[in-house]
């Protein structure tokens, strides 16, 4: 995004952005950054915290008023943490233990799972009064349909007007992920990001349904489907070697 900045501003456009990673916009040097202490992936601080947020998005257009660059500043405020007692008291909203090798076929499996996430889902979003979901724009049951027909060998492009077979998938994909983290953090006490996704990909079967396909899709003939599987279906911080449906 920073380099893309330069361009935009050139075109008479000015920009500004929040930074994760301060070297990276130390580097760059994009017109106008502001760096922020959060981990990644929360670019306006915790979830469900809208004064917090609303601060950390002010501050960002706040640099706007510079009337030329390079510009970064540092966020001021800390994250709130959560406390050693509330880390403690957040549980997974069900027992998603690996089921056993006894031929049980991923989408049955991820049905399964995802059904009895619902009631957990539904919680969030009677708790928040939005969804996260939408960045396919296709409904749950759509969504998941597009991501096991990759896996049974009979790929559906997504019904997306302008967006093809390989989109399609990556953005089905990150709404199924929406899904399941909307779902787990409905439950009572608090935990980071960082817990949730590890909660994700060590312990559901969507998940490990992504790496086995993953492999499958990085030797395919079609190199945006290729593409895509290499660098957007599992983040490098959880590949693993091994899944329990190889």
């Amino acid at each position: 995004m920073g380099g893309l900045a330069h361009y935009l501003e050139q075109d008479g456009l000015a920009t500004t952005q929040i930074s994760l990673i301060r070297l990276h916009s130390e580097k760059i040097r994009p017109p106008r950054a502001l760096w922020v202490p959060f981990e990644l992936g929360r670019p306006f601080g915790p979830p469900n915290d809208t004064p917090f947020q609303r601060r950390v998005l002010m501050a960002t257009l706040a640099l706007l008023e510079a009337a030329s660059g390079p510009v970064l500043e540092d966020y001021p405020e800390e994250a709130a943490k959560a406390t050693e007692d509330e880390m403690e008291g957040w549980v997974c909203p069900i027992n998603l233990s690996p089921p056993a090798q006894d031929g049980v076929a991923p989408d049955h499996a991820i049905d399964n799972e995802m059904k009895s996430l619902m009631p957990w889902y539904d919680l969030a979003m009677e708790q928040r009064g939005r969804s996260n979901l939408g960045a396919s724009g296709l409904s749950l049951e759509q969504a998941r349909d597009v991501v096991l027909s990759f896996t049974a060998n009979a790929p559906e492009k997504a019904p997306i007007t302008g967006i093809s077979k390989a989109e399609g998938l990556r953005l089905a994909v990150d709404d199924i992920k929406t899904f399941y983290v909307d779902a787990a953090t409905a439950q009572p006490g608090k935990a980071s990001g960082s817990d949730v996704q590890d909660w994700f990909w060590r312990e559901t079967a969507f998940a490990n349904m992504l790496q086995n396909l993953r492999k499958d899709l990085m030797v395919s003939a079609d190199e945006e489907l290729a593409l895509i599987a290499a660098w957007f279906l599992v983040p490098s911080s959880h590949l693993l070697e091994e899944s329990f449906y190889s």
